[in-house]
């Protein structure tokens, strides 16, 4: 017996302006779409589901998560980071290799999907590392481990430090069509540093980190690229020198992408307010003008989505100072509402720019097919947000595991009161439900 779902009371975008629209799921796929009528579509023997005027888009790709899982379980799990996931209207995430042990063979990378067939409640898209542990060394067989289901390669939280190692990599990713994304950073410059070199770094008595520590490796990294023919992904992008690179290479015909974060596009680091280790991430928060270039790139075609690095850890892990304290920030349950709220609202973005750079722009950046967009006969992977109502975030009311967050007691616009994946109800505002549900989620592609 086949089942119906109506979406009623929604917008969706037609243009860049939301319009009354109704949208009609069957079995896990959109039966069919209305946009600028109210009422079109018959839901006579459908479930209705009324959302009071929220504004249903795509799910959004993300192409940059850390799920912890195997190794690391007591900052997080493939079920409570895919809840979070789905509790900010992610339906579709990339799962960095950085657990313990990282997926660097066929073997481990079918137990890393037999766990996420188990336990996520969005569809999860593993990515392998470029070397085994995450070395400069060492590297895997690219060719086996796409076929085992990797959908890029990438070392992220540590550099590849060896140009020859990353030559090798990129040779390897182009001729098996994977791309790799890039964690830009040459240890040798690091020196210690747990901050951007700047003011703030100084004011605080900090040890500072050179943003040479991430531009020395985009330039080498941009070159490979062009001699290889390799996709290279840039992770994470925080400084205008960067983006330079990455458009200078573009333009010479590289190809060359990149993603930004929610947390450099909303932060500086004179915004640092104290030693406070939930400010502490890598690539750190970089001067007013970066953060400008962000903006610029993502407006020019330089980077071609908006990717949260989303970093859980324990407690204990981040309640101390910068020193101490780990690297990584999360925002996933609460991007889009930050995003639209700080840029939308204040008319630096446009909503169709916005959403376009959470859906779209991410899964054709590695080629994701059936993600990112709305179409009839298409997977019913969407997510509505609640646009006209302001909320705080709190995070100990958050679906994952992670508390640690820099915008915590933010009012916000824009909060996801629904996420579906497959037709299946994996988010509803103030009720996460899991693989208990009775409706199946349907083939994740």
């Amino acid at each position: 017996m086949s089942r119906r779902v109506l979406l009623t009371g929604v917008t969706m975008l037609e243009g860049a302006t939301p319009v009354p629209s109704q949208l009609l799921v069957r079995d896990g796929r959109i039966e069919a779409m209305s946009r600028g009528r109210r009422n079109a579509l018959d839901g006579a023997d459908a479930q209705v589901i009324d959302l009071g005027g929220a504004l249903v888009t795509p799910g959004m790709v993300d192409l940059h998560v850390h799920l912890r899982e195997p190794g690391q379980e007591h900052k997080e799990t493939i079920a409570s980071g895919t809840a979070a996931a789905a509790r900010g209207g992610w339906t579709t995430i990339c799962a960095m290799p950085n657990t313990v042990p990282d997926p660097h063979t066929p073997e481990l990378m079918a137990d890393l999907k037999r766990r996420i067939d188990e336990s996520a409640v969005v569809r999860v898209r593993p990515i392998a590392p470029i070397t085994v542990g995450l070395t400069s060394t060492h590297l895997v067989d690219v060719d086996a481990l796409t076929r085992a289901g990797a959908v890029a390669f990438s070392n992220d939280g540590k550099g590849v430090q060896l140009a020859g190692t990353m030559y090798d990599a990129m040779r390897a990713a182009a001729a098996a069509d994977r791309p790799i994304a890039a964690h830009a950073e040459d240890e040798s410059l690091v020196r210690g540093g747990v901050i951007n070199d700047g003011r703030r770094a100084r004011e605080l008595g900090l040890p500072p980190m050179t943003r040479l520590a991430e531009t020395v490796h985009v330039a080498r990294d941009v070159m490979i690229a062009e001699a290889t023919g390799a996709h290279y992904h840039l992770c994470h992008a925080s400084t205008r020198q960067s983006i330079r690179t990455l458009r200078r290479g573009r333009e010479d015909g590289a190809n060359v992408t990149g993603e930004a974060a929610p947390h450099h596009l909303l932060l500086a680091d004179d915004d640092i307010p104290s030693d406070d280790g939930f400010y502490k991430m890598n690539p750190p928060l970089r001067t007013r003008d970066d953060v400008d270039a962000m903006v610029e790139g993502l407006c020019d075609g330089t980077l071609t989505c908006i990717a949260t690095d989303n970093a859980p850890h324990a407690a204990a892990e981040k309640d101390c100072s910068f020193r101490n304290a780990a690297f990584g920030v999360i925002t996933n349950e609460h991007t889009f509402a930050l995003l639209y709220t700080n840029f939308v609202l204040e008319r630096r973005f446009r909503l169709d720019q916005l959403v376009n750079w959470l859906t779209v722009g991410p899964a054709d950046t590695f080629g994701l097919t059936d993600a990112g967009r709305l179409r009839v006969g298409g997977p019913a992977d969407l997510a509505a947000f609640d646009l006209q109502n302001q909320t705080t975030i709190i995070p100990e009311e958050g679906a994952g595991m992670g508390r640690n967050t820099p915008f915590a007691g933010r009012c916000v616009f824009g909060d996801c009161v629904l996420t579906m994946v497959g037709g299946r109800t994996v988010h509803r505002r103030r009720q996460h439900i899991g693989k208990t549900d009775d409706h199946e989620m349907g083939d994740p592609q």
